[in-house]
Formats: structure tokens, sequence, C-alpha cells
């Protein structure tokens, strides 16, 4: 298994880097307390260990940090990772691959001591999705990137009276699994709201869609019917948890009549109209999302510990 060797800051950009063994990843920053924390889409530089040895064998006496890397890896070919990869570091740091090596303008010490630096050509960056603790020893797992596609059912928003915060909310929440490659607001219109269903499931073949508005007692609110004319199979675990767990905060949750359900390999999952709920429902459904996925899409089995077939 991959894994976190050194876990690296500098406080001056320039400057080598220290393993402080532990530091906490903000989403769309970097590490905490590094210098380069916040640099575009290269906010935390990940180098292998591998590519370190290979400078040791010249003579060099180096080791992690000493090329400025914040993350120094082992057991994984770093340079051959697409764009877009995306990583999971430990159980909450989400990372999604943004470049490979660099272009290097001024040499560094360890050019002008070997003639040689492998950073520019074997480190990556990375940009942060999900922040957490990284710790050395931490695993690193690389795993598939999704398709979703978020529709909001709203009459105001289709006529741009209503600003659609909770579709921007769901697409957000969705980057450390994936790219929301399709989003739309519909009046609720049964049929239009069918019809793009049966599009994003049959012609673009989305792995998730996830709907929000459209599920209460307004005669107007037909997400629920319209989505049930889509699916083949129903989940009904999946609504059943959603409301159990926002019961515990309001009896209103009781009103909600979204559903969920499968066709072919997408999944849909109907979500409230307010932020404040499908904030709510989102934290219940986001632990199981990669492991639901994961089974759907064939990644992995059944009795899989959340690390399929993509991990090395």
């Amino acid at each position: 298994m991959p894994k976190v060797i050194a876990v690296c800051t500098s406080e001056r950009k320039g400057e080598r880097k220290q393993n402080r063994g532990k530091a906490r990843a903000l989403a769309g920053l970097g590490l905490e307390g590094d210098a380069h924390a916040g640099y575009m889409h290269r906010q935390i530089s990940l180098l292998a260990l591998e590519s370190i040895e290979k400078m040791r064998s010249q003579g060099l006496h180096v080791g992690p940090g000493d090329f400025a890397e914040n993350i120094t890896t082992q057991g994984i070919q770093l340079c051959d990772l697409p764009l877009g990869q995306r990583l999971r570091i430990g159980k909450e740091v989400y990372l999604r691959v943004t470049q490979i090596g660099k272009e290097c303008h001024t040499r560094c010490a360890i050019y002008q001591q070997a003639g040689d630096c492998v950073m520019p050509r074997e480190g990556i960056f990375t940009e942060v999705l999900r922040g957490g603790d990284i710790s050395v020893d931490d695993p690193i797992v690389l795993l598939p990137s999704y398709r979703f596609a978020v529709l909001t059912a709203s009459d105001k928003g289709s006529k741009g009276e209503r600003e659609d915060t909770s579709g921007a909310l769901i697409q957000k929440a969705l980057l450390p699994w994936g790219d929301t490659v399709a989003y739309l607001i519909l009046p609720d219109e049964k049929d239009r709201i069918t019809d793009q269903l049966l599009y994003w499931c049959d012609v673009e073949k989305v792995d998730l869609i996830l709907t929000t508005g459209g599920t209460g007692f307004n005669p107007r609110d037909v997400t629920p019917e319209a989505t049930r004319k889509v699916i083949e199979k129903e989940v009904p675990g999946i609504p059943e948890a959603l409301r159990m767990e926002s019961l515990k905060k309001t009896p209103r949750a009781m009103l909600s009549r979204g559903i969920a359900g499968i066709r072919r390999r997408t999944l849909i999952i109907n979500l409230p109209g307010s932020p404040r709920a499908v904030e709510e429902h989102l934290s219940i459904l986001l632990p199981v999302l990669e492991h639901a996925l994961g089974i759907l899409s064939g990644n992995e089995g059944e009795c899989g510990a959340g690390q399929g077939k993509s991990t090395l």
C-alpha cells in the first residue's frame, strides 16, 4: 500500500522544508503553516522517496523536504498519474492532481551540487478538495473520478427570480469524488424533469444525479413523481436514513417526499430545496457515497472496505 513518508512545511519560500510528522490540509489552500499554501492550483506538492533515492545514488545527502516538497510518498509512481487524478490520504484528505513537474527558472542548491534535480521532472502538484490531518504512515489511495449531474427544480429559479444556492452547495460538496458535468435549473414540470433525468442516465451516462427542490406538499412539487418514472430499482434506505436523521432536528422532516433509485448504472437521489436541509442531508449521504458509487460502477465489490480496484 502506498503511504506517506514525510509531511513537510517551511515558513518561508525558497527554504528546504522540515518534516513535521503531521500537518493539517486546508481545502483550497494547502498545508497549514506552509509558505506555499494558497498558491493557485499548486497547493500541495508531492515527491516520491524513490525519486529522492535517485539523487542519493549520485552521492548527495538529501532526504524528505530537501526538494521543497510537502508530502514525500513511497510505493506510488507519482509522475505517471494523469492530470485530474484524485487521491485520498488517510481517511479525510482528498487531493486532485493539477500539474506534473514544473519549469525550473532558477537552479536550486540541489541542482548546483549534482547538476540535476528530480523535482521539476518527477514531482507533482495538487489542490486540496477536502481538508483534514495528514500524518506519516497514512495510506494513499488512488480514486476513480465520477461524473455528476445536478438538477434544481424551481419555478422561480428557472426564471432567474431566486438564486440557486442549493445547487451550488451540492456541486462544491461533490468535488472530492468527481466533477459536475451537467447542471440545470428547471421549472416544476414533471415531464421536463423526467426527460432530463433520462437524458443524463441513458445518453450522458453520469454516475450520480442529485436533485434539489420539488419534494414537498406544494401542488407544483413533482420531483419524486418524475424520478419514479425514470428509475428501475428503488433504494428506499437512502431517503429513510435522510429523513430519520433530519427528524432529530425538526419534525417537519417527515413531510419530505424525496426518493432514491437506480437506472442502469446511474444513482438518482432527491434532496430538499432549502440550503440548510441540503447541507444536513449531504452530511449524512457523503460518508457512504464513495462505496455506493464504487459498487454501482464496478470499481469495488459489495463487501469492499471502500478501497476498490482503483487502489494500488
